[in-house]
């Protein structure tokens, strides 16, 4: 009997210890299980720091120091660029063509345009130049570029269809302008062959033309279209939205020289997009919307502070991409008028590269 209780004391000696190990097991496994989720810490990426120029660089951009150069124009105010590096020097050119023959030959690092066939030419020429953020779109129920008809007509000229055969003008064919001319007309069916198609150069001679009689309507931006109605001259007509909803009105083109020198390029496009961003702020927030309209005021070429609160605004992409449907679109209409002299595609002419560092490093514009 002895031996046996001996026995079992023993068993259960052996027992206790063989639980207590596993329990002292189980304790030490726990810190392990912590190990992935500490490990994910270390995979969130970071927002890339960005260091000024040094020396700093001068950039020319070809601008008419319109409203819709407000990216350019509110960040030179504001110090944007130069807190990067850059000092901008601006440069005007008689015609679009002029500023596209600069930005190819690397005479011009950054230009402030419009769709036009000579652009897209010089690219199908592998002349190195590339869209590379929005300029300028209309805000849906504000379009700021559109068709105006005289206010004497508005009573005859109802819809789509009464366009037909009146006396339209715009400035120029075979750019931005003739394109959305067509496109107002493609809604009941007919083209700028349907109609009386004159070429006025000038927005103020447009609207000079509509006073006199001369024409029935053309297409006008602002602030020429807040001044044709202040005057009681033409009539707003339709939206934009209602016949060209996709339109890339303007655009932000790097040419040869820009996109040689990358580092200068994304520091520009970061300055560029804080200062879009100012300007949204302003126009759609009400923030500090009276110190905008003065920089404006003082760098543009509308100097009444008191339009800005009458005009429609320009619309300006926050975070600086194009309308990718509205170039593709552009880049049709161009090829099947046989103005193109190859194909293309919106990848083919637009970098968004750019935009997407300056994004990358300011975060995402809240709307």
């Amino acid at each position: 009997m002895r031996r046996l209780a001996l026995f079992l004391v023993v068993v259960l000696l052996i027992s206790a210890f063989i639980i207590g190990c596993s329990q002292q097991a189980k304790v030490e496994e726990k810190p392990e299980e912590t190990v992935p989720e500490q490990s994910e810490e270390h995979t969130v990426e970071s927002k890339p720091e960005v260091e000024p120029l040094s020396p700093k660089v001068k950039v020319t951009v070809g601008m008419k120091e319109v409203v819709s150069d407000a990216g350019v124009l509110i960040g030179m105010a504001k110090g944007y660029y130069e807190e990067l590096g850059i000092e901008i020097e601006s440069v005007s050119f008689n015609t679009g063509q002029d500023m596209i023959n600069a930005l190819g030959a690397g005479q011009l690092d950054v230009g402030c345009t419009v769709t036009a066939s000579g652009l897209f030419n010089a690219i199908l020429r592998d002349i190195p130049i590339k869209i590379v953020a929005d300029k300028g779109i209309n805000v849906e129920g504000q379009g700021y570029y559109r068709l105006m008809i005289r206010k004497d007509l508005v009573d005859e000229i109802k819809d789509f269809e009464d366009l037909r055969g009146r006396k339209l003008a715009v400035v120029g064919t075979a750019s931005l302008d003739e394109i959305a001319l067509d496109r107002v007309l493609n809604q009941a069916g007919m083209t700028t062959n349907d109609v009386d198609l004159q070429v006025i150069r000038s927005f103020p001679d447009i609207v000079a033309a509509m006073s006199n009689k001369s024409i029935d309507g053309g297409m006008i931006i602002e602030p020429f279209v807040t001044a044709a109605i202040e005057d009681d001259i033409a009539d707003p007509w339709k939206d934009p939205s209602e016949y060209d909803p996709d339109a890339q009105t303007a655009l932000l083109v790097y040419g040869k020289s820009m996109i040689e020198r990358p580092e200068v390029a994304k520091r520009f496009m970061i300055a560029y997009l804080k200062a879009v961003r100012d300007y949204n702020d302003a126009f759609f927030k009400g923030i500090n919307k009276d110190e905008i309209i003065s920089i404006l005021s003082e760098y543009s070429t509308v100097k009444d502070k008191a339009l800005y609160e009458k005009m429609y605004p320009v619309g300006l992409n926050p975070d600086g991409f194009v309308r990718m449907k509205g170039i593709q679109m552009d880049l049709d209409w161009y090829k099947e008028r046989g103005l193109l002299k190859g194909d293309l595609n919106a990848e083919d002419v637009v970098d968004n590269s750019y935009a997407e560092y300056a994004v990358k490093v300011l975060g995402n514009y809240q709307k």
